[in-house]
């Protein structure tokens, strides 16, 4: 397996990504679009979600895919980026069918980025026109770092950020990965310098820092991020409170995949937030990831292949959690470092 030529999850032929942010609000919104409606399905590992139409990705319920997927900040505001991607869509003729009428369908996942250090006293919920910005930007190229959804995102010690990556498999097929990094872990061992995903990755493209040459357990260093929510009057506790964090995730390929195969898939990809991210999947996090099929590539033996196809985009979203954190940059008003700061 190797990187795709972008190394983005629109190495999967046929998507596009566009993100949007505020840096004054420091918190923006990311969509992921297909030329033509793709299959998806969802898995929640995380205890404090919060969604826009995840229910009809249910491989029982009998929506046949969607039309774009959204990560926003915002926390339940965030939710009103899928508002401003969905009425563009349908200006543009794009649905589900429904006798004459279209609905096009957009599932959608929030984190909590409300007390960062951003400006959110606004008059007028900002995340419709966030969403609606960044599905104008869709491309195949895209921002990665404290961009789109990742603009105002934190981990446990430094800032948080977008992130994405590819595999091109042996079999032909293609995945990726594209995240938003906000979770109440941290992305790198108790030293600061390491990544916990250092084993996944190729040449440096998050850095080359290695893995910690510490052994044994050691335990971890007070969270930058309670102590800066807590000092922002957010009333967290010492637990981290509740629903203040998340990482969401979209994983995706070009073979063709029932949704009950691409809800598997999305299981297995939780495997890339726990490789990355410790702890992950707390009752304080949202953690959630969408997996997504164009259908290009059909397969030859689906449940060998399927089993492939799910620890693949595990490992892209390993990377893609270090590339987001290595790729942050820092902004006036910050409550946190960036890792490349922090080094």
């Amino acid at each position: 397996m190797q990187p795709g030529p972008r190394n983005l999850i629109t190495d999967v032929t046929g998507l596009r990504v566009g993100n949007a942010q505020d840096n004054a609000l420091k918190s923006g919104t990311t969509v992921l679009v297909g030329d033509v409606p793709f299959v998806a399905s969802v898995a929640v590992q995380g205890g404090a979600p919060g969604t826009r139409e995840t229910d009809l990705l249910a491989p029982d319920k009998s929506a046949p895919g969607v039309d774009a997927l959204v990560l926003s900040g915002g926390s339940a505001f965030g939710l009103a980026a899928a508002q401003g991607v969905m009425d563009a869509l349908h200006e543009a003729g794009r649905g589900f069918p429904v006798m004459s009428a279209r609905v096009p369908l957009v599932p959608a996942a929030i984190l909590f980025d409300l007390l960062n250090g951003g400006d959110k006293a606004w008059d007028e919920n900002p995340y419709p026109a966030l969403g609606r910005a960044a599905l104008d930007a869709a491309s195949a190229d895209f921002d990665l770092g404290s961009a789109g959804a990742g603009t105002g995102a934190q981990t446990a010690q430094h800032k948080g950020g977008l992130g994405s990556a590819s595999l091109l498999l042996p079999d032909g097929v293609t995945v990726g990965a594209l995240v938003a990094v906000n979770p109440l872990g941290s992305v790198t061992t108790p030293s600061g310098r390491h990544f916990w995903a250092a084993s996944a990755e190729f040449g440096d493209e998050y850095g080359g820092l290695g893995p910690d040459p510490a052994r044994g357990w050691q335990a971890p260093p007070e969270s930058r991020k309670i102590a800066a929510m807590m000092r922002a009057g957010g009333g967290v506790d010492a637990q981290g409170g509740s629903g203040g964090n998340t990482t969401i995730a979209i994983v995706a390929t070009d073979a063709a995949l029932s949704k009950a195969q691409c809800h598997r898939v999305a299981v297995a990809a939780h495997d890339g937030i726990a490789r990355a991210i410790q702890p992950a999947h707390t009752p304080m996090d949202g953690d959630l990831v969408f997996a997504a099929a164009t259908g290009a590539v059909p397969l030859a033996a689906p449940d060998l292949q399927l089993a492939g196809i799910g620890h693949a985009t595990s490992l892209c979203l390993a990377r893609a959690i270090a590339r987001a954190v290595w790729a942050a940059t820092p902004a006036p008003g910050d409550t946190l470092p960036t890792l490349r700061e922090a080094l």
